[in-house]
């Protein structure tokens, strides 16, 4: 059975890969302006923005959001994209659409 993300889970990770022509990013950013960042728009037109980790230090162009409390609290279809901010330039990913599903 697959896997399914329900209404109020937590902790549900999020891996982004940046890529810019198919190409993948280093997005390590080496200094303390660098924005790596999740926004996640909820059935309710509600966005939130949130801070992403990065995988392998960033080099391998992949970073990961961790969903806490209140991210998945409607059921219905949220959209999701990045946008990082590194000195070499500003990427955003395509929007990618997922399902909440309401529980029992």
């Amino acid at each position: 059975m697959p896997s399914e993300i329900h209404q109020n889970d937590i902790g549900t990770r999020f891996l982004i890969t940046i890529k810019d022509d198919g190409n993948l990013v280093n997005i390590s950013g080496v200094d303390g302006s660098s924005v790596h960042q999740v926004n996640i728009r909820k059935p309710s037109d509600v966005v939130i923005n949130r801070n992403a980790d990065l995988q392998d230090f960033g080099i391998s162009g992949v970073m990961f959001y961790d969903t806490v409390a209140g991210d998945l609290d409607e059921a219905g279809f949220y959209k999701m994209q990045a946008k990082v901010v590194i000195p070499s330039g500003t990427y955003f990913t395509d929007v990618h659409t997922f399902k909440v599903h309401s529980n029992i």
